[in-house]
Protein backbone atom coordinates (compact mmCIF):
# COMPACT_ATOMS: atom_id res chain seq x y z
CA UNK A 1 0.00 0.00 0.00
CA UNK A 2 1.12 3.33 -0.94
CA UNK A 3 0.62 4.95 2.45
CA UNK A 4 2.54 2.38 4.18
CA UNK A 5 5.39 3.49 6.43
CA UNK A 6 6.95 0.17 4.97
CA UNK A 7 7.03 0.61 1.86
CA UNK A 8 9.78 -0.46 -0.25
CA UNK A 9 12.67 1.35 -1.04
CA UNK A 10 13.62 1.21 -5.23
CA UNK A 11 16.56 -1.33 -3.70
CA UNK A 12 14.07 -3.30 -3.11
CA UNK A 13 11.71 -3.16 -5.79
CA UNK A 14 14.43 -3.65 -8.02
CA UNK A 15 15.02 -7.25 -5.61
CA UNK A 16 11.74 -7.83 -6.06
CA UNK A 17 11.78 -7.35 -10.05
CA UNK A 18 14.94 -9.13 -9.83
CA UNK A 19 12.81 -12.92 -8.75
CA UNK A 20 11.06 -13.07 -11.94
CA UNK A 21 12.62 -10.83 -14.71
CA UNK A 22 16.32 -11.47 -15.80
CA UNK A 23 18.65 -8.13 -16.86
CA UNK A 24 17.16 -5.38 -17.73
CA UNK A 25 18.55 -3.54 -14.92
CA UNK A 26 18.35 0.09 -15.86
CA UNK A 27 14.22 -0.36 -16.77
CA UNK A 28 14.28 -1.76 -13.42
CA UNK A 29 15.79 1.15 -12.16
CA UNK A 30 13.67 3.45 -13.54
CA UNK A 31 10.06 2.14 -13.04
CA UNK A 32 11.53 1.37 -9.20
CA UNK A 33 12.51 5.37 -8.61
CA UNK A 34 8.91 6.12 -10.58
CA UNK A 35 7.45 4.04 -8.10
CA UNK A 36 9.05 5.31 -4.36
CA UNK A 37 8.19 8.53 -6.44
CA UNK A 38 4.57 7.83 -5.83
CA UNK A 39 5.14 7.16 -2.05
CA UNK A 40 7.08 10.13 -1.69
CA UNK A 41 4.82 12.51 -3.42
CA UNK A 42 1.69 11.18 -1.07
CA UNK A 43 4.09 12.10 1.90
CA UNK A 44 5.17 15.77 0.60
CA UNK A 45 4.22 18.78 2.06
CA UNK A 46 -0.06 18.47 1.08
CA UNK A 47 0.60 22.45 -0.91
CA UNK A 48 2.98 20.66 -3.00
CA UNK A 49 1.20 17.15 -3.55
CA UNK A 50 -0.72 18.58 -6.39
CA UNK A 51 2.28 19.70 -8.27
CA UNK A 52 4.08 17.05 -7.98
CA UNK A 53 3.48 15.21 -11.96
CA UNK A 54 4.95 11.60 -12.52
CA UNK A 55 7.74 11.06 -14.92
CA UNK A 56 5.73 8.53 -17.42
CA UNK A 57 8.75 6.10 -18.93
CA UNK A 58 8.81 4.89 -22.74
CA UNK A 59 10.21 1.76 -23.02
CA UNK A 60 12.40 0.72 -26.13
CA UNK A 61 12.71 -2.67 -27.12
CA UNK A 62 11.83 -5.60 -29.19
CA UNK A 63 9.41 -8.08 -28.50
CA UNK A 64 9.84 -10.63 -26.00
CA UNK A 65 12.58 -8.77 -23.71
CA UNK A 66 10.36 -7.70 -20.67
CA UNK A 67 8.52 -4.40 -21.26
CA UNK A 68 5.61 -5.98 -20.21
CA UNK A 69 6.27 -8.28 -17.45
CA UNK A 70 7.85 -5.25 -15.86
CA UNK A 71 5.13 -3.33 -16.06
CA UNK A 72 3.00 -5.71 -14.49
CA UNK A 73 5.45 -7.41 -11.74
CA UNK A 74 5.48 -3.60 -10.55
CA UNK A 75 2.00 -2.94 -10.60
CA UNK A 76 1.99 -6.57 -8.50
CA UNK A 77 4.69 -5.26 -5.99
CA UNK A 78 2.73 -2.21 -5.07
CA UNK A 79 -0.76 -3.98 -4.81
CA UNK A 80 -1.92 -1.03 -7.35
CA UNK A 81 -4.32 -1.32 -10.06
CA UNK A 82 -2.96 -1.86 -13.24
CA UNK A 83 -4.58 -2.44 -16.92
CA UNK A 84 -2.83 -2.60 -20.41
CA UNK A 85 -4.10 -1.49 -23.79
CA UNK A 86 -2.77 -1.53 -27.07
CA UNK A 87 -2.48 1.86 -28.83
CA UNK A 88 -2.78 -0.20 -32.30
CA UNK A 89 -6.47 -1.02 -31.14
CA UNK A 90 -7.38 2.75 -31.43
CA UNK A 91 -6.20 2.36 -35.27
CA UNK A 92 -9.05 -0.40 -36.42
CA UNK A 93 -11.51 0.73 -38.86
CA UNK A 94 -14.68 2.36 -37.49
CA UNK A 95 -12.59 2.80 -34.13
CA UNK A 96 -9.99 5.33 -34.96
CA UNK A 97 -9.72 7.51 -31.82
CA UNK A 98 -12.66 6.16 -30.45
CA UNK A 99 -12.87 6.03 -26.93
CA UNK A 100 -9.44 6.29 -26.05
CA UNK A 101 -10.73 6.92 -22.44
CA UNK A 102 -11.60 3.48 -22.28
CA UNK A 103 -8.47 2.65 -20.73
CA UNK A 104 -9.10 4.72 -17.67
CA UNK A 105 -12.50 3.02 -17.28
CA UNK A 106 -11.05 -0.11 -17.77
CA UNK A 107 -8.28 1.03 -14.55
CA UNK A 108 -11.36 2.25 -12.49
CA UNK A 109 -12.99 -1.51 -12.63
CA UNK A 110 -9.41 -2.69 -11.48
CA UNK A 111 -9.10 -0.23 -9.11
CA UNK A 112 -13.03 -1.08 -7.74
CA UNK A 113 -11.97 -4.94 -7.70
CA UNK A 114 -9.19 -4.69 -6.08
CA UNK A 115 -10.89 -2.80 -3.20
CA UNK A 116 -13.96 -5.03 -3.02
CA UNK A 117 -11.90 -8.19 -2.36
CA UNK A 118 -9.74 -6.36 0.19
CA UNK A 119 -12.66 -5.49 1.70
CA UNK A 120 -14.07 -9.18 1.79
CA UNK A 121 -10.57 -10.57 3.34
CA UNK A 122 -11.38 -8.01 6.36
CA UNK A 123 -15.31 -9.44 6.77
CA UNK A 124 -14.01 -12.83 6.14
CA UNK A 125 -14.26 -14.39 8.74
CA UNK A 126 -17.80 -12.30 9.92
CA UNK A 127 -19.14 -13.52 6.93
CA UNK A 128 -17.80 -17.11 7.52
CA UNK A 129 -20.20 -17.32 10.50
CA UNK A 130 -23.07 -15.98 8.61
CA UNK A 131 -22.71 -18.60 5.90
CA UNK A 132 -22.39 -21.36 8.96
CA UNK A 133 -25.71 -20.04 10.58
CA UNK A 134 -27.46 -20.24 6.96
CA UNK A 135 -25.74 -23.82 6.13
CA UNK A 136 -27.24 -24.92 9.80
CA UNK A 137 -30.69 -23.42 8.86
CA UNK A 138 -30.71 -25.30 6.04
CA UNK A 139 -29.63 -28.75 7.53
CA UNK A 140 -32.07 -28.30 10.82
CA UNK A 141 -34.15 -25.38 10.29
CA UNK A 142 -34.93 -23.23 13.59
CA UNK A 143 -38.77 -23.88 15.03
CA UNK A 144 -41.04 -21.53 13.17
CA UNK A 145 -41.50 -18.29 14.73
CA UNK A 146 -38.46 -18.70 17.33
CA UNK A 147 -34.91 -17.81 16.08
CA UNK A 148 -32.18 -19.78 17.45
CA UNK A 149 -31.33 -16.40 18.82
CA UNK A 150 -33.85 -16.42 21.40
CA UNK A 151 -32.00 -18.65 24.00
CA UNK A 152 -29.55 -17.65 25.61
CA UNK A 153 -25.68 -19.02 26.50
CA UNK A 154 -26.28 -21.56 29.45
CA UNK A 155 -30.20 -21.23 29.09
CA UNK A 156 -30.00 -24.78 26.91
CA UNK A 157 -30.22 -26.61 30.26
CA UNK A 158 -33.91 -24.98 31.66
CA UNK A 159 -32.28 -25.82 35.25
CA UNK A 160 -33.73 -22.84 36.42
CA UNK A 161 -36.75 -20.83 36.64
CA UNK A 162 -37.40 -19.14 33.13
CA UNK A 163 -40.25 -17.41 34.22
CA UNK A 164 -42.39 -19.70 31.34
CA UNK A 165 -46.04 -20.96 32.55
CA UNK A 166 -47.06 -24.05 32.86
CA UNK A 167 -48.66 -24.00 29.45
CA UNK A 168 -45.27 -23.13 27.80
CA UNK A 169 -45.25 -25.94 26.45
CA UNK A 170 -42.41 -25.31 23.01
CA UNK A 171 -39.44 -25.06 25.38
CA UNK A 172 -38.65 -28.32 25.31
CA UNK A 173 -38.88 -28.67 21.46
CA UNK A 174 -36.70 -25.50 21.62
CA UNK A 175 -34.09 -27.12 23.42
CA UNK A 176 -34.11 -30.39 21.48
CA UNK A 177 -33.87 -28.36 18.47
CA UNK A 178 -31.14 -26.30 20.03
CA UNK A 179 -29.47 -28.80 20.86
CA UNK A 180 -29.32 -30.86 17.61
CA UNK A 181 -28.17 -27.47 16.03
CA UNK A 182 -25.57 -27.01 18.40
CA UNK A 183 -24.48 -30.82 17.35
CA UNK A 184 -24.59 -30.22 13.31
CA UNK A 185 -22.61 -26.68 13.90
CA UNK A 186 -19.76 -29.09 15.51
CA UNK A 187 -19.59 -31.53 12.38
CA UNK A 188 -19.71 -28.42 10.32
CA UNK A 189 -16.81 -27.39 12.04
CA UNK A 190 -15.42 -30.31 11.37
CA UNK A 191 -15.71 -30.40 7.83
CA UNK A 192 -17.74 -33.86 8.11
CA UNK A 193 -20.67 -32.75 6.27
CA UNK A 194 -19.01 -31.29 3.36
CA UNK A 195 -20.60 -34.03 0.82
CA UNK A 196 -24.27 -33.34 2.01
CA UNK A 197 -26.83 -31.99 -0.06
CA UNK A 198 -29.05 -28.63 0.83
CA UNK A 199 -31.25 -26.25 -0.99
CA UNK A 200 -30.00 -22.78 -0.71
CA UNK A 201 -31.12 -19.74 -2.27
CA UNK A 202 -28.99 -17.77 -4.18
CA UNK A 203 -29.32 -14.34 -6.11
CA UNK A 204 -30.07 -14.13 -10.40
CA UNK A 205 -29.09 -11.50 -11.95
CA UNK A 206 -30.45 -8.07 -13.13
CA UNK A 207 -32.20 -7.44 -16.35
CA UNK A 208 -30.74 -8.13 -19.56
CA UNK A 209 -32.93 -5.58 -21.40
CA UNK A 210 -31.85 -2.52 -19.55
CA UNK A 211 -28.59 -2.41 -21.84
CA UNK A 212 -30.93 -2.37 -24.92
CA UNK A 213 -32.73 0.99 -23.40
CA UNK A 214 -29.58 2.41 -22.24
CA UNK A 215 -27.99 1.73 -26.03
CA UNK A 216 -31.24 2.98 -27.96
CA UNK A 217 -31.40 5.84 -25.82
CA UNK A 218 -27.85 6.83 -27.51
CA UNK A 219 -25.84 7.23 -23.96
CA UNK A 220 -22.19 7.12 -23.89
CA UNK A 221 -20.53 3.71 -22.31
CA UNK A 222 -20.07 5.66 -18.93
CA UNK A 223 -23.38 6.99 -18.56
CA UNK A 224 -25.10 3.99 -19.77
CA UNK A 225 -23.73 1.79 -16.96
CA UNK A 226 -24.43 3.86 -14.56
CA UNK A 227 -28.16 3.73 -15.84
CA UNK A 228 -27.91 0.12 -15.66
CA UNK A 229 -26.47 -0.15 -12.17
CA UNK A 230 -29.14 2.32 -10.84
CA UNK A 231 -32.35 0.49 -12.47
CA UNK A 232 -30.54 -2.65 -11.40
CA UNK A 233 -30.44 -1.34 -8.11
CA UNK A 234 -34.31 -0.35 -7.68
CA UNK A 235 -35.46 -3.72 -9.15
CA UNK A 236 -36.09 -6.43 -6.73
CA UNK A 237 -33.55 -8.99 -6.51
CA UNK A 238 -34.62 -12.46 -7.38
CA UNK A 239 -33.44 -15.74 -5.91
CA UNK A 240 -33.96 -19.24 -7.27
CA UNK A 241 -33.59 -22.62 -5.16
CA UNK A 242 -30.24 -24.17 -5.81
CA UNK A 243 -29.18 -27.97 -4.30
CA UNK A 244 -25.76 -27.82 -4.14
CA UNK A 245 -22.91 -29.91 -1.56
CA UNK A 246 -22.42 -27.65 1.56
CA UNK A 247 -18.76 -27.30 0.21
CA UNK A 248 -20.41 -25.07 -3.11
CA UNK A 249 -22.54 -23.78 -0.75
CA UNK A 250 -19.90 -22.57 1.38
CA UNK A 251 -18.29 -20.62 -1.55
CA UNK A 252 -21.70 -19.04 -2.77
CA UNK A 253 -22.48 -17.97 0.16
CA UNK A 254 -19.75 -16.66 1.21
CA UNK A 255 -19.77 -14.30 -1.46
CA UNK A 256 -23.03 -12.87 -0.95
CA UNK A 257 -22.95 -12.56 2.65
CA UNK A 258 -19.42 -11.02 2.53
CA UNK A 259 -20.68 -8.30 -0.32
CA UNK A 260 -23.49 -7.63 2.44
CA UNK A 261 -21.25 -6.73 5.00
CA UNK A 262 -19.14 -4.23 2.20
CA UNK A 263 -20.38 0.01 2.15
CA UNK A 264 -20.22 -0.53 -2.11
CA UNK A 265 -19.93 3.62 -1.66
CA UNK A 266 -17.28 3.88 0.63
CA UNK A 267 -15.76 0.98 -1.84
CA UNK A 268 -16.17 3.59 -5.16
CA UNK A 269 -14.48 6.36 -3.26
CA UNK A 270 -11.34 4.50 -2.01
CA UNK A 271 -11.10 2.80 -5.61
CA UNK A 272 -11.01 6.32 -7.32
CA UNK A 273 -8.64 7.45 -4.45
CA UNK A 274 -6.53 3.94 -5.22
CA UNK A 275 -6.79 4.49 -9.44
CA UNK A 276 -5.67 8.66 -9.63
CA UNK A 277 -2.54 7.69 -6.85
CA UNK A 278 -1.59 4.35 -7.29
CA UNK A 279 -3.13 3.39 -10.78
CA UNK A 280 -0.65 2.21 -13.63
CA UNK A 281 -1.71 2.17 -17.13
CA UNK A 282 0.78 0.32 -19.49
CA UNK A 283 0.25 1.53 -23.55
CA UNK A 284 1.94 -1.15 -25.64
CA UNK A 285 2.54 -0.89 -29.11
CA UNK A 286 2.95 2.71 -29.07
CA UNK A 287 5.16 2.58 -32.14
CA UNK A 288 2.31 1.69 -34.45
CA UNK A 289 1.11 5.17 -33.95
CA UNK A 290 4.11 6.61 -34.42
CA UNK A 291 3.93 8.29 -38.17
CA UNK A 292 7.29 6.85 -40.08
CA UNK A 293 8.31 9.62 -42.52
CA UNK A 294 7.53 13.58 -42.80
CA UNK A 295 5.11 13.10 -44.92
CA UNK A 296 1.78 13.20 -43.14
CA UNK A 297 -0.95 11.13 -44.94
CA UNK A 298 -2.58 8.40 -45.69
CA UNK A 299 -2.67 6.31 -42.63
CA UNK A 300 -0.29 8.30 -40.70
CA UNK A 301 -3.07 10.85 -40.32
CA UNK A 302 -4.84 8.12 -38.47
CA UNK A 303 -1.84 7.54 -36.06
CA UNK A 304 -1.48 10.98 -35.24
CA UNK A 305 -5.17 11.23 -34.39
CA UNK A 306 -4.84 8.42 -31.83
CA UNK A 307 -1.48 10.42 -30.78
CA UNK A 308 -3.83 13.46 -29.85
CA UNK A 309 -6.54 11.76 -28.08
CA UNK A 310 -3.81 9.81 -25.76
CA UNK A 311 -2.35 13.14 -25.02
CA UNK A 312 -5.25 14.67 -23.14
CA UNK A 313 -5.17 11.75 -20.83
CA UNK A 314 -1.72 11.70 -20.42
CA UNK A 315 -1.23 14.84 -19.58
CA UNK A 316 -3.82 14.82 -16.99
CA UNK A 317 -7.71 15.25 -17.71
CA UNK A 318 -11.15 14.09 -15.59
CA UNK A 319 -12.94 11.23 -17.24
CA UNK A 320 -16.03 9.87 -16.25
CA UNK A 321 -16.39 6.26 -15.34
CA UNK A 322 -19.57 3.88 -13.66
CA UNK A 323 -17.99 4.59 -10.29
CA UNK A 324 -17.26 8.46 -10.17
CA UNK A 325 -15.12 10.95 -12.34
CA UNK A 326 -10.90 9.66 -12.23
CA UNK A 327 -8.33 12.33 -12.52
CA UNK A 328 -5.38 10.70 -14.49
CA UNK A 329 -3.04 13.92 -13.34
CA UNK A 330 -1.38 11.31 -11.53
CA UNK A 331 -1.17 8.07 -13.20
CA UNK A 332 1.86 6.13 -14.15
CA UNK A 333 1.89 5.85 -17.88
CA UNK A 334 4.39 3.31 -18.91
CA UNK A 335 4.18 3.46 -23.05
CA UNK A 336 6.39 0.59 -24.92
CA UNK A 337 7.16 -0.23 -28.33
CA UNK A 338 9.81 -1.87 -30.68
CA UNK A 339 10.60 1.04 -32.73
CA UNK A 340 11.88 -0.74 -35.70
CA UNK A 341 10.49 1.00 -38.60
CA UNK A 342 9.73 4.10 -36.69
CA UNK A 343 11.65 5.64 -34.32
CA UNK A 344 11.07 7.94 -30.50
CA UNK A 345 11.14 11.52 -32.46
CA UNK A 346 8.50 10.03 -35.00
CA UNK A 347 5.90 10.57 -32.35
CA UNK A 348 4.27 14.32 -31.92
CA UNK A 349 5.98 16.64 -29.28
CA UNK A 350 3.75 16.83 -27.39
CA UNK A 351 3.30 13.22 -26.15
CA UNK A 352 6.84 13.05 -26.32
CA UNK A 353 7.54 15.76 -23.86
CA UNK A 354 4.66 13.71 -21.71
CA UNK A 355 7.17 10.37 -21.15
CA UNK A 356 10.42 12.32 -20.54
CA UNK A 357 12.18 8.81 -18.57
CA UNK A 358 13.28 6.58 -21.74
CA UNK A 359 15.02 3.62 -21.28
CA UNK A 360 16.31 1.32 -23.74
CA UNK A 361 16.23 -2.65 -22.93
CA UNK A 362 18.78 -4.95 -24.43
CA UNK A 363 18.72 -7.75 -26.72
CA UNK A 364 18.59 -11.01 -25.00
CA UNK A 365 22.07 -12.84 -24.77
CA UNK A 366 22.56 -16.72 -24.75
CA UNK A 367 23.74 -16.26 -20.83
CA UNK A 368 20.29 -14.15 -19.97
CA UNK A 369 18.15 -17.81 -21.92
CA UNK A 370 20.17 -19.61 -19.73
CA UNK A 371 19.49 -17.39 -16.22
CA UNK A 372 15.55 -17.35 -17.43
CA UNK A 373 15.31 -21.15 -17.46
CA UNK A 374 16.98 -21.17 -14.28
CA UNK A 375 16.73 -18.54 -11.60
CA UNK A 376 13.08 -17.05 -11.92
CA UNK A 377 10.50 -18.17 -9.25
CA UNK A 378 7.84 -18.62 -12.52
CA UNK A 379 10.96 -20.14 -14.49
CA UNK A 380 9.51 -22.21 -17.97
CA UNK A 381 11.91 -25.61 -16.02
CA UNK A 382 9.70 -24.70 -12.48
CA UNK A 383 6.52 -24.73 -14.41
CA UNK A 384 7.26 -28.18 -16.40
CA UNK A 385 8.24 -29.60 -13.16
CA UNK A 386 4.76 -28.77 -11.10
CA UNK A 387 2.99 -29.54 -14.08
CA UNK A 388 4.76 -33.26 -13.98
CA UNK A 389 4.50 -33.74 -10.38
CA UNK A 390 0.68 -33.48 -10.25
CA UNK A 391 1.11 -37.16 -12.49
CA UNK A 392 3.79 -38.39 -9.24
CA UNK A 393 6.51 -38.01 -12.03
CA UNK A 394 9.98 -35.96 -10.92
CA UNK A 395 11.17 -33.81 -13.60
CA UNK A 396 14.82 -32.38 -13.23
CA UNK A 397 17.28 -30.53 -15.50
CA UNK A 398 21.26 -31.08 -15.83
CA UNK A 399 22.82 -27.35 -15.90
CA UNK A 400 24.68 -28.96 -19.03
CA UNK A 401 20.97 -29.09 -20.85
CA UNK A 402 19.78 -25.54 -19.44
CA UNK A 403 22.94 -23.69 -21.25
CA UNK A 404 22.23 -26.12 -24.50
CA UNK A 405 18.60 -25.11 -24.41
CA UNK A 406 19.59 -21.77 -23.81
CA UNK A 407 21.62 -21.91 -27.02
CA UNK A 408 19.46 -23.46 -29.60
CA UNK A 409 16.88 -20.64 -28.13
CA UNK A 410 19.60 -18.09 -29.09
CA UNK A 411 20.84 -19.45 -32.38
CA UNK A 412 17.11 -20.05 -33.85
CA UNK A 413 16.40 -15.85 -32.64
CA UNK A 414 19.38 -14.87 -34.53
CA UNK A 415 18.69 -17.27 -37.85
CA UNK A 416 15.12 -16.10 -37.94
CA UNK A 417 13.76 -13.40 -35.73
CA UNK A 418 14.08 -12.24 -32.87
CA UNK A 419 11.12 -12.73 -30.00
CA UNK A 420 13.05 -12.50 -27.12
CA UNK A 421 12.66 -15.31 -24.73
CA UNK A 422 8.83 -16.22 -26.21
CA UNK A 423 11.35 -18.48 -28.05
CA UNK A 424 12.30 -20.88 -24.99
CA UNK A 425 8.36 -21.57 -25.23
CA UNK A 426 8.77 -23.05 -28.42
CA UNK A 427 11.75 -24.96 -27.41
CA UNK A 428 10.76 -26.79 -24.34
CA UNK A 429 7.15 -27.23 -26.30
CA UNK A 430 9.36 -28.91 -28.70
CA UNK A 431 11.70 -30.86 -26.06
CA UNK A 432 8.87 -31.94 -23.94
CA UNK A 433 5.80 -32.43 -25.67
CA UNK A 434 6.28 -36.72 -26.07
CA UNK A 435 7.07 -36.72 -22.61
CA UNK A 436 3.84 -34.91 -21.48
CA UNK A 437 2.12 -37.44 -24.08
CA UNK A 438 3.54 -40.59 -22.45
CA UNK A 439 2.74 -39.10 -18.93
CA UNK A 440 0.68 -41.36 -16.99
CA UNK A 441 0.12 -43.99 -19.91
CA UNK A 442 3.52 -44.83 -20.47
CA UNK A 443 5.41 -43.25 -17.89
CA UNK A 444 3.81 -44.26 -14.60
CA UNK A 445 3.88 -42.48 -10.91
CA UNK A 446 6.96 -42.23 -9.00
CA UNK A 447 9.00 -42.15 -12.56
CA UNK A 448 12.02 -39.94 -12.52
CA UNK A 449 12.83 -38.39 -16.14
CA UNK A 450 16.26 -36.88 -15.87
CA UNK A 451 17.04 -34.10 -18.70
CA UNK A 452 20.80 -34.14 -19.80
CA UNK A 453 22.26 -32.32 -22.96
CA UNK A 454 22.17 -35.34 -25.11
CA UNK A 455 18.32 -35.54 -24.98
CA UNK A 456 18.35 -31.82 -25.79
CA UNK A 457 20.87 -32.47 -28.91
CA UNK A 458 18.29 -35.75 -29.64
CA UNK A 459 15.74 -33.45 -30.20
CA UNK A 460 16.29 -30.52 -30.79
CA UNK A 461 18.99 -30.59 -33.19
CA UNK A 462 17.25 -30.02 -35.87
CA UNK A 463 15.67 -26.90 -35.48
CA UNK A 464 19.54 -25.52 -35.55
CA UNK A 465 20.02 -27.39 -38.37
CA UNK A 466 17.00 -27.06 -40.64
CA UNK A 467 17.47 -23.21 -42.26
CA UNK A 468 13.14 -23.25 -43.03
CA UNK A 469 12.41 -22.25 -39.82
CA UNK A 470 9.32 -20.52 -40.45
CA UNK A 471 7.30 -23.70 -39.22
CA UNK A 472 8.79 -22.75 -35.45
CA UNK A 473 8.20 -18.97 -35.34
CA UNK A 474 5.03 -18.10 -32.83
Amino acid sequence: MLDSATFLTPAQIVAELDKYIIGQHDAKRNVAIALRNRWRRLHAPADMQREIVPNNILMIGSTGVGKTEIARRLAAIADAPFTKVEASKFTEVGYVGRDVESMVRDLAEQAVNLVKQRRKEAVKSQAAQAVEDAILDALIPPLPGVGSSVVKPGGLGFGGSTGAGPDDMPSSDLELNERTRERFREKLQRGELEERFIDIKVQQGGSPGIGLMGGQAGLDEASLQGLQDMLGSMMPKKTRKRKVTIAEARKILLDEEAAKLIDMDEVKDEAIRLAENAGIIFIDEIDKVASSNANKSGPDVSREGVQRDLLPIVEGSAVTTKYGVVNTDHILFIAAGAFHVSKPSDLIPELQGRFPIRVELQSLTKEDFYRILKDPKNALTKQYEALLKAEDVELTFDDAALEQLAGIAFEVNSEVENIGARRLHTVMSRLLNDILFDVPDRIGPNAHIQVTRELVEQRLQGMVRNRDLSQYIL
